[in-house]
């Protein structure tokens, strides 16, 4: 990635930042006894998909860029995990939202990483 572009204007980046604040909002219905438990890992998760493609972006080299961005995705991949247990768990609670928005997230991960090697 170029230095003088920010990581900001990456359209990835973007959404998955908004999805952090989506986790955010819809961890605040769960129950209280998962404060440690699905709560803060869903939380972590979501923060690291932004966090990674951000520091990856600041890397000197393509190579580590993408690993940067393969971290993301697993990142990714764990939430998707904690989603769907949680949609079993909480079924009153709306979840198409977010698993429609981390999907496309996915999928513009892999891209960007098949772009980058």
């Amino acid at each position: 990635m170029s230095s003088t572009k920010s990581f900001k204007n990456l359209i990835v980046w973007q959404k998955s930042l908004k999805l952090a604040i989506l986790i955010y909002k819809l961890t605040k219905k769960f129950s209280v006894d998962e404060k440690f438990g699905l709560i803060s890992q869903m939380r972590r998760c979501s923060v690291s998909i932004p966090s990674n493609i951000a520091e990856g972006s600041k890397r000197k080299t393509k190579k580590d860029f993408a690993q940067f961005l393969r971290i993301a995705s697993g990142s990714a991949a764990e939430l998707e995990t904690q989603l769907i247990i949680s949609k079993e768990i909480y079924q009153k609670i709306e979840f198409k939202e977010v698993f429609s928005l981390l999907l496309e997230i996915q999928k513009m991960l892999t891209v960007i990483i098949k772009r980058t090697n």
